[in-house]
């Protein structure tokens, strides 16, 4: 009994190794993956994106309703100088 069992577990390997399909299915795996991962990065980026818009459509309704803007002051007022120094 445990010599037929052996023939069929080697026959079983046998056929599994003349074939690539746990090749190719490890490939497939791998790509599947590295895909997954890139979309996740994108859709970070999108959130990112979304919000921003969310955040500037309050502002043109701001705007329309006659309020100053609002948000990063420009670079030049935020400049800061040191005049303090003696010669």
């Amino acid at each position: 009994m445990n010599k037929i069992k052996n023939y069929f577990k080697r026959l079983w390997k046998a056929l599994w190794d003349s074939t690539d399909l746990d090749e190719r299915a490890a490939a497939a795996l791998k790509e599947a993956k590295s895909r997954i991962s890139e979309m996740k990065k994108e859709l970070a980026d999108v959130k990112k994106a979304a919000k921003n818009v969310i955040a500037q459509s309050k502002d043109v309704v701001d705007a329309a309703k006659g309020n100053k803007r609002r948000g990063k002051k420009p670079y030049y007022k935020n400049k800061k100088t040191n005049n303090n120094t003696k010669k």
